[in-house]
């Protein structure tokens, strides 16, 4: 798995792909491939698979999109995009869901992964400074823009800047779950993962450093934790004083932290297009498909709609159908990550499911400014196995069955009482 893992950050998107029919074959895929040939066929993990409510919702999703698309999109089109969201997203989140079964696997993979990135965030700090991209190999890359007046966006084996940033938070964040759990090694690990969100700075894109920023927030909470529900009610009424006393939008005021607040506007825009101007009218339950619904020509009449918002992607394309269970699939994520926290005894084993949280939110939050594709969302699917397994895990190790027996009696004693 940490293979295949680093083989999806450092391998240069849309390099050396082959064709089977309509399909590219990327390293990246053969690999997932192999490794699933080989859980099959030399391991009995399938045997001890148990099925939860995430696996389900993840099945779930991806039927929903083809049905949705069946009624919108040509045939062979639909089953050559959704082919390859199946082999980048639904395969890595049940070959984590299988293969991940003890904490001391999920350190060894943190460990690998922290390494691999930390040296691309290496390489992409020095392509921000120079301009040079050092795993170009070949592609056809555009000249950096420059901003902050000395850095470059740097780019390294991503499809596109903002990719790379949003990557580099949301690893950084799930990353710096290992320095409670390596003991004196820990300042070296913080370091390496320093090192990540500082590839995450190298992208210049407001995109991946609102991630970052997210991210770290999140994780900074870790001491406040037991009052996150008084968060969440600071920050909806915070959000709704804006609204009274702004002459905009709450949502309009971030663009104000941006490198460019002309796009920050039509991200605004696309969201207000969509839901208060009639943009989804007519395509609310099966969407556009996988056509252009030119909401542009509403916003500002430029040639295509630059669909930059995750979720308006999803409903645009999908509809109700597709976007309900994606939005299940991250509900239940979050809920089965959470389900036992509090009955863990271990501050290292609460720490390593904060952090993973910590990063799941950051992309949650990035997809506000940014539709992925590629390496964040073959990602972000790995983290959703990881809600399941690592919760698991550390349930096993620190008897959290016993805890669960302790708590259900003290509850029944207590009613009783």
């Amino acid at each position: 798995m940490a293979v295949y893992v680093i083989l999806s950050m450092w391998y240069p998107y849309c390099v050396g792909t082959v064709s089977v029919g309509t399909i590219d074959f990327s390293v990246g895929r053969v690999v997932i491939i192999v490794l699933f040939i080989k859980i099959f066929s030399a391991t009995n993990l399938v045997n001890k698979f148990k099925v939860v409510w995430l696996d389900k919702l993840v099945v779930i999703l991806f039927i929903a999109e083809a049905v949705a698309g069946f009624t919108t999109t040509e045939l062979m089109r639909l089953l050559e995009y959704r082919s390859g969201d199946f082999f980048d997203m639904a395969l890595p989140y049940f070959a984590v869901r299988l293969i991940m079964t003890s904490k001391e696997q999920y350190i060894s993979l943190l460990k690998a992964i922290v390494w691999a990135a930390a040296a691309l965030a290496i390489v992409a700090f020095f392509e921000s400074i120079t301009g040079h991209n050092l795993v170009k190999f070949g592609r056809p890359l555009r000249v950096p823009d420059i901003r902050l007046n000395f850095f470059h966006r740097a780019q390294a084996t991503f499809r596109v800047h903002i990719y790379l940033g949003v990557f580099f938070a949301m690893t950084g964040a799930v990353c710096l779950g290992l320095v409670k759990s390596v003991g004196k090694n820990a300042l070296f690990y913080k370091m390496l993962c320093g090192l990540i969100f500082l590839g995450a700075f190298s992208s210049m894109s407001s995109g991946g450093l609102f991630a970052m920023a997210g991210a770290l927030l999140f994780i900074a909470f870790y001491r406040f934790r037991h009052y996150w529900k008084s968060a969440i009610i600071g920050i909806v009424l915070m959000c709704v004083l804006v609204e009274i006393i702004s002459n905009r939008h709450f949502y309009n005021v971030i663009d104000h932290f941006a490198f460019n607040s002309a796009t920050t506007w039509y991200r605004t825009r696309l969201f207000e297009v969509a839901f208060f101007e009639e943009g989804m009218s007519g395509h609310w339950l099966c969407g556009y498909g996988l056509a252009d619904p030119m909401w542009c020509d509403k916003i500002d009449m430029r040639d295509h709609t630059d669909m930059v918002n995750q979720y308006l992607l999803e409903l645009s394309r999908y509809g109700l159908v597709g976007f309900i269970p994606f939005c299940a699939v991250i509900i239940a994520a979050f809920k089965r990550l959470f389900k036992d926290f509090w009955l863990i005894t271990s501050d290292s084993g609460r720490w390593l499911i904060w952090c993973l949280a910590g990063g799941l939110f950051s992309v949650l939050f990035a997809f506000n400014s940014v539709s992925l594709f590629g390496q964040p969302m073959t990602m972000l699917f790995i983290m959703y196995g990881f809600c399941v397994a690592v919760p698991v895990t550390l349930s096993r190790r620190f008897g959290c069955a016993d805890v669960n027996n302790r708590y259900n009696q003290t509850k029944t004693t207590t009613m009783l009482v």
